[in-house]
This record gives C-alpha cells, structure tokens and sequence, in this order.
C-alpha cells in the first residue's frame, strides 16, 4: 500500500518546521498528493518542491476534496496545532506533527479525544524517540551499567531564548527522552523567575511561535520519578555554552551518561561513580547503537536523515494497530512536564502528575 500524503504548512509562521514537508520524499511507502498554506508565495514554492499539482490556500478545503490516508503538520509555531490535528482526525486521517504538541493540556486532550474517537494514529517529530540508541540506552541501565540510576538533568539551549521559551521550545525534546528512558514523573517542583523574581502576571507576554502567554528568563524545575531518582530541567536566558550543554545527562552510583539529540544522537559513557574524570582518570567512552565502545553497525541513509524513522514507526503502527513511539499520548505527558514548572511557581508548591489544572497556568497568575 502506498499511503497518500497530505502537507500543511504556514509560510512565515512556523514554515515547514524542519523540513517535515521534504521528508516524505524519502519513503517510497509515501506519496506527497496535496499541499495547504496560506500564504499564496510559500505555496508556489511548496508545489515546486514537493512536485504536487494540488493546491490549497485553505487546509479545511484540502481535507475535505483530497481526503489523505496521512497528514503531515508541518508548521513550528503552535497556535494552529490543536485545530489542524483535529480537523485531521475528524476527516479520519493519521497525523504526524511538527513539535512542540500544542499550547496547553486543555489543546492536548481534545487531540486525544479526536483521535481516539476516529481510530487515527499521532505522531510527533520528538525524532531522538524513534532512535535504536535510545533502546540501547535502557539496556546498559537495565544491566546495572550506570549502578543505580540517581538523577537525569537536562538542559536547553539557554540563548536569546533561555527561561520559558526555552522550556516549550526545545525543553519538550528534553522532556520526551526523559520519558523516553526514565519513564513517567509523578510529581513538578518549579522556579520560574524574570530579572531574579518570581513570575507575576506584570511579566506575562504574548510569546513567540504561537506559544501563547509567557514568561520568565529563567527556570528550574524538578521532577520525581517512579524509581526515586530526580529528573532536573534548567535554562537560563543567554547562559548557553559554546560546546552547547543542551541535552541529558543520566548520573548513576557507578557512572555516567550524555545523550544528545539525533537519530543516531551522540551517546557518551563514563565509568566513573565520582563524575569527575579529573579526579578518578576515567575516560569517555562513544557509545554506538551496539552498546559501549562498539563500531556504529548502522549505516542506511535512513538513520542520517531526520524523519525518516518517525515515519516508518508510524506506517508500522498504523499496520499493526499500536501506537507509535512518540505517540499523542507520550507528547501530552511532555507537554505536562512543561506546563508543570508554570503551575508549580504558581501554586508555590509541589505539583501532582497528571495535572489536575488544564487551563494555561499563566491566565491565572496574580499580581
């Protein structure tokens, strides 16, 4: 079978992410039959790239005359996520997206129910998720390679857009890889400051890429998770390290784990339980997809390109009637880690996960 593809972008707000609309290209599983965006220029050009001769200003009207087995949602700004993934699920297609899922739980949930009402698959473009690394990852915990596993701390890329923006932006891949690899948390306590004070509804703007309300340069959250150890995210505006420090580190009683983003992301081991290579004269070790100081036996063009994997898992999923990797329901529990760090500075406390709130958290901030 040869599913039908349908493309939604949005020229000038969010584009075709990172390069979701191409992709398809690549898997002869896939044919590109239409195209949407509402910017007339950034159409023609899709068309040109894509090679489709079906066009739309208006993706309600694409939806409605292509009736695609797939729906790709391209954009990166989110203000239109929840309603594209909604009108594809009503029109009984499957959906991959563009990160981050949507703007709040409320979004998330009537994404969910969309799509379990239609019967339709959603996947999101978290594209660490679908590496085979990350399962090689589990494995060296499961063998006790880390010892016991104490805390995951991940970081953003803390530049112009460090804090807040930071968190939703890029913060929802640190979140996926970890319920990728700890699974999930049970409970949020967060610091979310502007110039050193804690947020206050004077400090809330309209953020970029359709975010939606927003706030703070700087955030510290924590999470517990379900074997005790303690999930950190931090970032911090303007901070970023040049190596960046954007990633997740795994620290255990015996040792050590980076992992970066990738489809075959860059892994590192460190044998090591005092962390410090300075003082015990450990060294990092490469991990490949065969496990610690190995020759990376994977080398199809799929593992080099982006989305490639993500969509396979999603075809496979669809097949046999399971739920991809990175699935609507993984990319709400992402979305919860991050909209807990505003709810906990809200609150002024620890906050339980799932949220029982499922408004915006920073619509109901006081002065």
């Amino acid at each position: 079978m040869v599913y039908r593809v349908a493309v939604i972008g949005r020229t000038g707000r969010g584009n075709y992410g990172h390069h979701l609309d191409r992709a398809w290209l690549s898997v002869p599983q896939t044919k590109i039959v239409a195209v949407a965006d509402d910017n007339p220029d950034g159409l023609a050009a899709a068309a040109r790239r894509l090679k489709v001769d079906k066009t739309f200003t208006d993706y309600r009207k694409m939806l409605d005359v292509v009736r695609p087995d797939i729906v790709c949602i391209c954009q990166r700004w989110i203000d239109q996520h929840r309603d594209m993934a909604v009108a594809a699920a009503e029109h009984g297609a499957h959906v991959y997206m563009e990160k981050p899922f949507c703007r709040t739980l409320a979004e998330a949930d009537e994404i969910v129910t969309a799509c379990e009402r239609n019967h339709v698959k959603l996947a999101v473009a978290h594209f660490t998720r679908y590496s085979p690394k990350i399962d090689t990852i589990k494995k060296l915990i499961a063998e006790g390679r880390l010892g016991k596993v104490l805390e995951y701390r991940g970081r953003g890329k803390e530049d112009r857009r460090g804090g807040g923006e930071d968190l939703w932006v890029l913060g929802t891949h640190i979140m996926d890889l970890i319920l990728a690899i700890g699974g999930k948390p049970q409970w949020c306590f967060a610091r979310v400051t502007q110039n050193g004070h804690p947020i206050t509804r004077r400090d809330v703007v309209d953020g970029n890429e359709g975010i939606g309300p927003l706030a703070g340069d700087a955030v510290h959250a924590m999470y517990g998770m379900p074997d005790g150890s303690i999930a950190y995210f931090s970032s911090v505006r303007n901070m970023g390290g040049h190596p960046r420090r954007f990633g997740l580190m795994i620290y255990g009683s015996k040792g050590v784990l980076e992992v970066l983003e990738g489809t075959l992301p860059p892994v590192k081991y460190l044998n090591d339980p005092s962390w410090s290579p300075g003082r015990s004269g450990a060294r990092w070790q490469d991990v490949s997809s065969a496990g610690i100081g190995q020759p990376e036996p994977l080398t199809d063009r799929k593992y080099q390109e982006r989305h490639t994997l993500a969509i396979l898992d999603l075809l496979d999923a669809i097949e046999k009637d399971r739920q991809p990797k990175c699935s609507m329901y993984e990319a709400r529990w992402a979305t919860e880690m991050i909209v807990a760090a505003f709810e906990s500075q809200r609150v002024g406390e620890p906050v339980p996960l799932p949220l029982r709130n499922r408004k915006n958290p920073l619509t109901m901030l006081e002065d």
